[in-house]
């Protein structure tokens, strides 16, 4: 049962007669433009033009909110919003002003409540840092001292994507209504009401919502009541709500239904959409029962509020938010139907939901300091996907997929302006640009690593003690390392926990294993060596005998060698031979390092399963064999160790440690390829090489390398079935490449594909397609105008969403110009297409050999809209810019590219990462052509299928 906090008597009667002096003393206005002030030489000034009393972007620690009584009233008729606040406060340092947030907020009202005295507040405005001072003339608040302040605030619903904003959605009847949703995290609760805005001040809230009867609201914690007011409106109370950030802060006030379930805890569960939608929330309601009660039971440590909703937001930035007791979607992220949606779909929403549950516990009950550890949020529940998915999913084999993100990391963190996952950050453009790829996918394959290192059962004895340990609180990087050290020692939080002679196991391997000697488990050294540096190992294996020399190396694209010494990492090397299919383990500390086998061996393979974040290259022609293992008896090696041995040699190919020859050698054997992991992988590092060709004017080895690759897989194609049968990989994997055929023209997948939509054409859309070739066959239709146009129709008026994304990306891949511009276009425009799927339409259309030109201009044309409707340092522009630009490798392109952002001013992003990390890609893209366009023409002479094959 979650603990209910009431808000003690006599505070709400001080706070009802605080409220009743406002009405009638209004706070002075103040002016609304701001002046320029240099900050170093002189106060910043308030929009009054009077000396602003705090000069730093991160508040004061003088006052902590303990307590929030929030009212709203979001009007969805003249799409603005009123409020008004009561803040009790704990004063830790004597002070004259109070310091919090306020972003775009207009603030009517102010008054302070201390020591039984009312007192009219001055409010000076600072937005450059989105903040407010109130202070009181003659009045100093003394340390250990309580008191409270009262605002009244006004604004408008927000047109973007954070803050308190408007969403809308259209009937089938074509009736366009609208509703109000927030999306806080990371620093938009400031917009919705004036609060301290970091997610160290943790408080309890209570909240009231006002709404017209047509309408609902739902916060994070269930409704006590409603009471009718004199106007007509309904006000809605919501239960105190535990202690809390405000980024967790949610309400919505809409039409929408549910449906609902209790787990077997005895929490409600609910999925909320839209009228329309309802039947396809089924699938969701099953998944999220069924993993509430996982993290119930596996973390042991019960969840504490009384219900979990789920609601399918029709306009939605990122995929989904973990408001505690509210998680928010994407409709895309939540909405199912068994005979609309692919397996795809089903292994998404369900890590998706996995995800937002995990933060429950993993971001929510335990929160990090400030955001320079958002890792310890995003990084667990991205891992905690795929260990609750695989325990109660295991038919959606998830654990294939893992490895795929810890390549996508690395493709992030190989560039110079990557940065550690523990990373200092100050602004909200800042802080955005921390929720990527280092912080969720990095974040999940380190601990995926110590988890390997430590044992499963140790980690997770590890894990329960830190979110026991910091139930409430705030931690940082070390909190979690000396709860994952010594966890055989003696401790109330889990005595008796550990059995079965697992603290006596480590003494059972022997001391040249260098892994379980007392000395060497610390697991704070070697954990920093991870999360407070950037990039990761190269690990350079030679073997000599039955002596293996290691030395290890940062990993890095860039030509600048200032920026690789001086990394050092602690490596949990793991490693099996042709001798031995036993895990063995050894752990690098330095730079250089030996270590002994047993007896000599013909291969050997490290980095068993790709469980370590690092890659390996194998010196002294150490990669001969493996590649000759390959080709003779793939199967000898896992999926996932044939998958690492692909990404590694190619990724070698960048840095000039192999020839491209020999990684294309190694390609050879995917002919025999059959599982989903190594020829994605494969595809995902062939295709690139044509999609850079295609950039440029060489198309006769641009389909030299086309035709190569459909040849390489071409029996596996061939042997496709065009049904949604077979397990959830092999249905993901038929519709990878069926997908690929069609694009490339083969003739076989071409034929099928368009004989299936020619019927489901005439059909008017009404004949039922296997959902996993659906893809593949919209695409063929959408080459041509009729064609295109009939799946914009269905696109229109399709209440799947499902469906709606697979039309969507059928439309953006068609090789007709102009339907391309238009559809980035109406995107932008968000009436037709959402505007929330613009960044995705860009992107596809920019790896559109027909379209990159248009993605681009696009990209530059509309750069302000786009950063003020998404937000600066956001992950959606910074999709955009990576994705548009990424596949360009001539210098006149990353000329025109340097000069477009040589030319954005800091308000309009000139400081991004992204920009860096973009400018990157291209210079790599440049080398790699220049090196290795002659390679590649004489092996595809070589090695290609001739003409007519």
């Amino acid at each position: 049962m979650a603990r209910k906090g009431l808000m003690p008597r006599s505070t709400a009667f001080c706070l009802y007669v605080l409220t009743a002096f406002l009405l009638i003393f209004p706070i002075p206005s103040v002016a609304t433009t701001e002046r320029s002030d240099d900050e170093k030489t002189s106060p910043p000034l308030a929009t009054n033009g009077q000396p602003f009393p705090w000069r730093k972007m991160r508040l004061p620690e003088t006052v902590l909110p303990l307590y929030y009584d929030l009212f709203i009233h979001p009007n969805l008729t003249t799409l603005d919003f009123t409020g008004t606040i009561h803040i009790q406060l704990e004063v830790l340092e004597d002070t004259s002003v109070i310091i919090l947030h306020s972003k775009d907020l207009r603030i009517s009202k102010a008054a302070l409540l201390e020591s039984s005295r009312i007192l009219p507040l001055q409010v000076l405005e600072y937005p450059a840092f989105q903040q407010v001072a109130l202070q009181a003339d003659g009045v100093t608040l003394t340390r250990g001292s309580r008191c409270a302040v009262y605002l009244e605030f006004a604004a408008n619903l927000s047109e973007s994507f954070h803050g308190l904003y408007k969403s809308t959605y259209r009937t089938s009847e074509g009736e366009v209504r609208v509703m109000a949703s927030t999306q806080f995290e990371a620093t938009s609760a400031r917009a919705a009401f004036p609060c301290f805005d970091e997610p160290a001040f943790k408080a309890n809230f209570s909240i009231r919502i006002c709404r017209e009867a047509r309408h609902i609201s739902l916060s994070n914690m269930p409704k006590v009541k409603t009471v009718e007011l004199s106007n007509g409106l309904l006000e809605d109370y919501f239960d105190v709500s535990v202690k809390m950030s405000t980024y967790l802060v949610a309400f919505i006030v809409s039409d929408f239904v549910s449906v609902s379930k209790m787990s077997q805890h005895g929490v409600k569960i609910s999925v909320y959409t839209v009228p329309e939608k309802i039947d396809q929330a089924e699938f969701a309601l099953n998944a999220a029962v069924k993993l509430l009660d996982f993290y119930d039971d596996y973390f042991d440590i019960p969840y504490p509020l009384p219900k979990q909703d789920l609601a399918a937001i029709p306009d939605f930035q990122s995929g989904a938010m973990e408001n505690w007791g509210l998680t928010t979607y994407r409709e895309s992220a939540l909405l199912f139907d068994p005979k609309k949606s692919s397996a795809s779909d089903k292994l998404g929403i369900t890590m998706v939901i996995a995800h937002e549950l995990a933060h429950q516990w993993f971001g929510n009950l335990v929160t990090m300091q400030w955001w320079n550890d958002l890792w310890l949020n995003e990084g667990f529940a991205k891992f905690m996907e795929f260990v609750s998915v695989n325990i109660t999913n295991p038919e959606l084999q998830v654990e294939d997929y893992f490895l795929g993100k810890c390549f996508e990391a690395m493709e992030v963190d190989a560039l110079s302006s990557s940065h550690p996952v523990s990373t200092p950050v100050e602004n909200p453009a800042q802080i955005q640009e921390m929720f990527d790829d280092v912080s969720y996918d990095k974040g999940a394959c380190i601990l995926n690593m110590l988890r390997d290192y430590l044992t499963p059962e140790a980690f997770k004895i590890g894990i329960v003690r830190y979110l026991r340990r910091y139930s409430y609180q705030n931690t940082v990087n070390t909190h979690l390392w000396d709860s994952l050290t010594g966890i055989c020692q003696s401790d109330n939080l889990d005595e008796g926990r550990l059995g079965g002679g697992f603290c006596s196991q480590g003494k059972s391997h022997s001391a040249a294993s260098k892994w379980y000697t007392e000395d060497e488990l610390d697991v704070r050294a070697m954990m920093d060596t991870w999360t407070l540096q950037e990039g990761f190992p190269l690990i350079s294996v030679e073997v000599k005998g039955r002596e293996v020399r290691l030395s290890q190396e940062r990993y890095l694209k860039s030509e600048d060698p200032t920026q690789t010494s001086g990394f050092l990492w602690q490596v949990p090397l793991t490693y099996i031979t042709s001798r031995s299919s036993t895990v063995h383990r050894f752990l690098l500390k330095t730079k250089k390092d030996v270590l002994y086998l047993p007896e000599e061996v013909e291969w050997i393979k490290f980095n068993v399963d790709m469980s370590g974040y690092y890659i390996v290259h194998y010196e002294a022609g150490g990669w001969d064999p493996l590649i000759g293992l390959l080709q003779h008896n793939h199967t000898a090696l896992s999926s996932n160790d044939r998958t690492s041995l692909i990404n590694n040699i190619f990724q070698l190919v960048s840095i000039g440690k192999v020839p491209l020859d020999k990684a294309l050698d190694l390609s050879l054997y995917l002919s025999r390829e059959t599982e989903i992991m190594p020829v994605t992988q494969g595809l995902s590092e062939l295709v690139p090489l044509y999609k850079l060709m295609e950039k440029r004017d060489m198309e006769e080895l641009e389909n030299q390398m086309k035709g190569y690759i459909v040849h390489l897989f071409r029996g596996l194609i061939d042997g496709q079935s065009w049904t949604d049968d077979g397990t959830v990989s092999q249905r993901m994997l038929r519709s990878y490449l069926l997908l690929f055929a069609c694009v490339r023209g083969h003739p076989p997948c071409v034929r099928a594909a368009t004989e299936l939509f020619r019927r489901w054409k005439e059909s008017d859309g009404n004949m039922s397609l296997p959902n996993d070739v659906s893809l593949a066959v919209f695409t063929v239709g959408a080459r041509t105008p009729e064609g295109w146009d009939f799946l914009f129709e269905k696109y229109r008026h399709s209440l799947y969403i499902s469906v709606k994304s697979r039309i969507k990306s059928a439309l953006s891949i068609s090789p007709l110009s102009h339907k391309l511009k238009w559809m980035m276009e109406q995107s932008l425009q968000g009436e037709v297409m959402k505007t929330q799927d613009l960044p995705y339409v860009v992107v596809t259309v920019s790896k559109n050999p027909k379209g990159y030109k248009h993605a681009w201009d696009f990209l530059r044309d509309n750069w302000g809209t786009l950063v003020k409707k998404f937000d600066l340092g956001s992950h959606s522009i910074s999709h955009m810019v990576i994705g548009v630009t990424n596949q360009y490798s001539t210098r006149e392109m990353l000329e025109e590219v340097r000069g477009f952002f040589g030319s954005l001013t800091e308000q309009t992003g000139s400081g991004l990462r992204c920009l860096q990390q973009a400018l990157e890609s291209i210079e790599e893209n440049i080398r790699w052509m220049d090196k290795n366009l002659p390679l590649l023409q004489g092996w595809l002479d070589r090695w290609g299928p001739k003409p007519g094959a």
